[in-house]
Formats: C-alpha cells, structure tokens, sequence
C-alpha cells in the first residue's frame, strides 16, 4: 500500500498547454500594429512590433506578465512610437484591445480534458501557472477542469524559487516533481535546476520572451501533446504508477 505523499507530483502548466493563449495575444498585437502603423511613416510592422516587445521586456519587472502589463506596455508605445502624436480617441482604442483580450473565451487544446482526467486518475496533480491573479483565476474556473487538481496556483514567475515555494508547502521532494509545458524557460528549465523534470510540450506560437536555449547536458523529454504524458511516465517512472489503496 502506498501513502498518497508517496506519489508522483505532476504540475501542468496553463496558457498553451491546457488552452490557447498566445494566438489572442498575437491577434491582438496585430491589431495595434495597424492601429499605429499610419502615425510612423517609413516603419514596418516587423519594426515596431520589435520596439513594443523591448518596451514589454523594460517593463515585465514592473508590470509582471499578463494581460494589463501588456495593455500598459502597448499604451507607452502609442505615445513613444508615435512622438506623441496618437489621438486620445485611438489610445481608447488601444485601452479596447486589452480589454477584449481579458474576455477571451477559455478554449481547451484538443484532448486536454480527457487527458488531464486521466493523469488526476494516476498522480498528485498540480496547476501552476503565472500572469495576473484575478485574470488567469478566471481562466481556470472558466476551464471546468478545477476538480481535477489537488491545488491550483497563479504565480508572478516561474522561479526555481517560485517552485520551491510551492514544493515545500506541499512537502514535495523535487526530485519527485514533474512539471510540463509548453515553456522551455518558465516549466522546464527551472525545474531542472531544483532536482525535478520538466517536460516540454512545444506550442506552435512561443512568445520570444519565452524562448531559452538548452544546454546540450540536459536531455530534455519533448511531447507532441498532453495525451502522451501519461504513457511515458508508465516508461521512465513506473514504481510511483498506482494510486494509494485504501486501507480496508
């Protein structure tokens, strides 16, 4: 009989794992790029899509990740982009484009809900995830997929820190600590740092703060989708597969 503090810990990451996140962002970019591509004759899209991402990176310790931090980061690049010289009526534009991205509807990847089910069936399993608090809570109980987590947590980072937070709250070994997601820097190398394993699962849109490179002394585990999860854990962590019993 195992003790259920014995069992493999998985953590699953959120936006781009269980549902699309950063086609809206994308989307919406686009949208502010047309918006403010007449005030600044001479300059592609390319071109100040390049500047607003280093005013998001400026400002990512000052407004975290998310939503508004991106609102006010498209914001000051109307104004610098523009020498002042964008409208009142188009910075209410701009003010629109993030709020329409705060009532995007929550869309589950394909197979995610039969898939997070089934890891539940099998595992300790965790929601850890960052951004804007009031924002990604909403996201996850819009999601329905709340009752399959012993915990969820919305994060400013993900640290190692961070996750050794959570970790010793949980009284959670790292080195019984799997997470996975579609983020190289944020789910898997962090984790890797404290004793853990990250499982990537590349979505096919990474925001390029997202991006990381993988020294070639770690075998990082790639999956195609969240349904594969499960099978190569059976492979690689066979002595922690079955759910505590009940003693009778």
């Amino acid at each position: 009989m195992r003790n259920s503090t014995e069992r493999l810990v998985v953590a699953l990451d959120a936006d781009d794992t269980l549902w699309s996140n950063e086609d809206h962002f994308r989307q919406t970019e686009a949208d502010f790029l047309e918006l403010i591509a007449p005030y600044c004759p001479g300059r592609t899209h390319e071109d100040l899509a390049r500047d607003l991402l280093e005013i998001e990176r400026t400002h990512l310790g000052i407004y975290g990740f998310g939503v508004k931090g991106f609102t006010l980061s498209m914001i000051e690049a109307a104004t610098t982009l523009t020498n002042g010289s964008v409208t009142n009526n188009d910075i209410e534009r701009v003010l629109q484009l993030g709020k329409d991205l705060l009532q995007v509807p929550t869309v589950l990847l394909a197979g995610v809900e039969e898939a997070v089910a089934e890891l539940a069936s099998h595992y300790r399993l965790l929601l850890i995830t960052k951004g804007d608090l009031r924002h990604q809570q909403s996201k996850i109980d819009e999601s329905g997929l709340t009752h399959h987590f012993e915990s969820t947590h919305v994060v400013s980072d993900k640290s190692p820190r961070e996750y050794r937070t959570i970790l010793n709250a949980l009284d959670v070994d790292p080195t019984e600590f799997i997470m996975v997601g579609n983020s190289l820097k944020s789910d898997v190398l962090p984790v890797i740092e404290l004793g853990g394993v990250g499982i990537h699962i590349p979505y096919h849109l990474t925001w390029e703060v997202e991006t990381a490179t993988v020294p070639q002394t770690l075998d990082v585990p790639t999956l195609t989708t969240l349904a594969e999860v499960h099978p190569y854990l059976q492979t690689s962590h066979p002595t922690y597969l079955a759910k505590p019993e009940t003693a009778s």
